[in-house]
C-alpha cells in the first residue's frame, strides 16, 4: 500500500521497540516502509503471544482506526522504518478517495484471515507443521511484495519470538528447526529464511495460501 501523498511522520524503530502498546489510545495508523514488525498480546505475567508479522507495504494496525483502545501491541522485529498516518487525515482521504478506504478495509479482512489461520495452526497442527506453515506464509508474502530473493527472505525473528508465536519452548523450537533442516526443507540463519525445498515445506506445513487472498500468486 502506498502513501499517495498523505501527510505523515516517519519513525525509526530499534529492534524490540514498541510502535504502540496494549491499552494505548490510538491517534495514528502505521505503514511499514522497511523492516518487519510483529503484533502481540501482552499477558499479565509479562509473556507475549505473537499474533502476526508485517513487512514493508503492510499496515499492521489499520484496526486502530475503528477501536477506541488498543487491545494488542505492535513492536519492531529487527530495525524498522514506519510512516505514521494521522487518523483524521486518513478519514478525510476516505471521503475524497473511496478506493483507499476499500483498500484499508480489505487489509483488515486479510489480517483477520491470518489470525484465523494462526489459531488453527497453533491448536490443530504438530510442532513441525506449525513452524513449516509460518515459514511458508512469510516467504509467500515476501515474494508477493517483492521482498524475497529467490527462495529466501529476511526474517529477523529470534528463537524466543518463534516460541512465543508457535506456543513452543526454546528447546522445542531448536529441536523443530533441526528437524526441518535435516529434511532439507528450510533453514533460519542470521535473520534470513532460506527455503531449500518449497514443495516439501508446504507439504509439511499443510500450507494452502488461499487465506491470504492474493490476486497474483507469487509461487
Amino acid at each position: 500500500m502506498e502513501l499517495h501523498g498523505l501527510s505523515h511522520k516517519m519513525r525509526q524503530l530499534r529492534s524490540g521497540e514498541d510502535l504502540i502498546r496494549q491499552g494505548d489510545l490510538p491517534g495514528v495508523s502505521a505503514l511499514v516502509v522497511s523492516g518487519m514488525v510483529g503484533r502481540y498480546h501482552l499477558l499479565p505475567n509479562g509473556k507475549r503471544q505473537y499474533l502476526s508479522f508485517h513487512m514493508a507495504g503492510d499496515m499492521p494496525d489499520s484496526q486502530a482506526l475503528f477501536i477506541e483502545r488498543m487491545d494488542h501491541a505492535v513492536c519492531a522485529i529487527g530495525p524498522a522504518s514506519i510512516a505514521l498516518l494521522p487518523h483524521r487525515e486518513l478519514i478525510r482521504a476516505f471521503h475524497r478517495r473511496p478506493p483507499l478506504s476499500f483498500a484499508i478495509w480489505r487489509e483488515t479482512l486479510i489480517d483477520a484471515a491470518i489470525f484465523r489461520e494462526a489459531i488453527t495452526n497453533n491448536s490443530a497442527r504438530t510442532m513441525p507443521a506449525r513452524m513449516a506453515h509460518l515459514f511458508c506464509e512469510l516467504l509467500y508474502r515476501a515474494r508477493a511484495s517483492g521482498l524475497a530473493t529467490g527462495n529466501s527472505c529476511q526474517v529477523p525473528i529470534g528463537l524466543n519470538q518463534l516460541g512465543e508465536t508457535l506456543g513452543m519452548s526454546i528447546a522445542t523450537v531448536n529441536r523443530t528447526l533441526q528437524e526441518l533442516r535435516a529434511a532439507y526443507a528450510v533453514e533460519l540463519r542470521g535473520g534470513e529464511l532460506i527455503v531449500g525445498n518449497w514443495r516439501k515445506l508446504a507439504e509439511l506445513g499443510q500450507f494452502d495460501p488461499g487465506y491470504l487472498h492474493l490476486k497474483k500468486p507469487p509461487m
